[in-house]
């Protein structure tokens, strides 16, 4: 009995939980996500030819990596690690931003799951994404 007690205490514990995180609003506008945004729309123009050629992925995370270095020329390298370093900056301070400005920065996580699975939904066809552990092309 009262391993059940403890059971249905978990589970209620949980569903408590989901629905306090559903009332999050991941669109909440502040100077500082509008700022971030912008930053992120701007960068976004210099990167989007490494991910329509599949130098740079999606990853789980929400965030961009380099997932073919070969097919970068050499001397791009370096710029182009400038530029995911900045663009996953960006995405952190997003995530981070919205959740404080939500009142409840303890969901930064789970901020960055919603958007990490956005990111991949609205992945255009021929980028790569992560899943399931591996890379895939949309």
């Amino acid at each position: 009995m009262k391993r059940w007690i403890g059971m249905l205490l978990g589970v209620l514990a949980l569903s408590f939980s989901a629905a306090t995180f559903a009332a999050a609003d991941i669109e909440i506008n502040t100077p500082g996500v509008t700022a971030l945004k912008q930053s992120l729309r701007a960068r976004f123009q210099d990167l989007r030819p490494y991910m329509d050629s599949g130098a740079v992925g999606l990853t789980a995370d929400g965030l961009l990596t380099v997932r073919d270095a070969s097919s970068v020329p050499l001397a791009a390298r370096q710029a182009l690690n400038g530029l995911i370093a900045a663009q996953n900056g960006d995405r952190n301070a997003l995530y981070k931003e919205i959740a404080r400005a939500n009142g409840h920065p303890e969901w930064e996580g789970e901020i960055r799951s919603i958007f990490a699975q956005r990111w991949i939904q609205r992945a255009r066809p021929g980028w790569w994404v992560q899943s399931g552990g591996g890379w895939v092309q949309k």
